[in-house]
């Protein structure tokens, strides 16, 4: 039997958008109709935003609007049991490859800065703190070093602040930025020593930077929460009164 070749035309190929909902909540405390920071927190890779939100309830106790954000990437739940509404999320994809990486963090970026453009048409902010651990981490180093005309404060707890993306005639526009980095020395994920350098990076740039050494491993605790509390109040975030 001969065998004969079927004819076949690519007629279109090409890409789309998939949308997914992916929540969000704002608090404010403190004193009601006064101008005050919005702190973003940004939690880790396999958390969602109640996790991280229970994690970093002793940071309410600024005064302040406090905005939670899930990371936009499911992680199928393979042992069941679970809602999906209580599956861990993943805040970029990540291939090894750094064009993947940076291409990642800034589609990220981008759908949090459309969160933030929306919600501060209807409050009143004073300035803007991101505040990110492990894998948010890395997204709130890169949303500060890019997204530099609206935010002042930025927390990097057990992550690195990727400098790199800054291009040589950006660097002037970052004095203003004031950095923090939250790590463990016994941290096995991501080495102290590599933040350390980037802090060094930061500080020879001119960008106010400074990092706190922890006895602790690559897992949040308390004393990363009141490390990162101390050193808000110390740059002026205020004590929200208690009714």
């Amino acid at each position: 039997m001969q065998n004969s070749v079927i004819s076949k035309d690519v007629l279109v190929s090409g890409k789309t958008s998939f949308k997914i909902e992916v929540p969000y909540k704002l608090i404010e405390t403190g004193e009601k109709g006064v101008q005050k920071p919005l702190i973003l927190y940004l939690h880790g890779f396999g958390d969602n935003l109640k996790g991280f939100e229970e994690q970093m309830s002793p940071m309410l106790e600024l005064n302040a609007y406090h905005l939670f954000i899930q990371g936009p990437y499911p992680l199928y739940e393979r042992k069941g049991g679970k809602t999906v509404s209580k599956w861990g999320r993943a805040w970029y994809l990540y291939d090894g490859k750094r064009k993947q990486f940076i291409k990642s963090l800034e589609i990220t970026s981008e759908f949090i800065q459309e969160i933030v453009d929306n919600l501060i048409k209807f409050i009143n902010v004073s300035r803007i703190c991101v505040i990110g651990y492990s894998m948010g981490g890395y997204v709130a180093g890169y949303f500060g070093l890019t997204r530099w005309k609206h935010v002042r404060d930025v927390v990097v707890m057990g992550a690195r602040i990727k400098t790199e993306v800054v291009s040589e005639e950006n660097w002037q526009n970052l004095k203003h930025l004031n950095f923090l980095a939250v790590h463990g020395k016994n941290d096995d994920t991501v080495d102290f020593k590599n933040q350390e350098k980037e802090i060094e990076n930061l500080n020879k740039r001119g960008v106010t930077a400074e990092i706190i050494l922890l006895e602790e491993k690559h897992s949040m605790n308390k004393n990363y929460i009141e490390s990162t509390l101390n050193w808000l109040q110390q740059n002026n975030y205020k004590q929200a009164e208690t009714r």
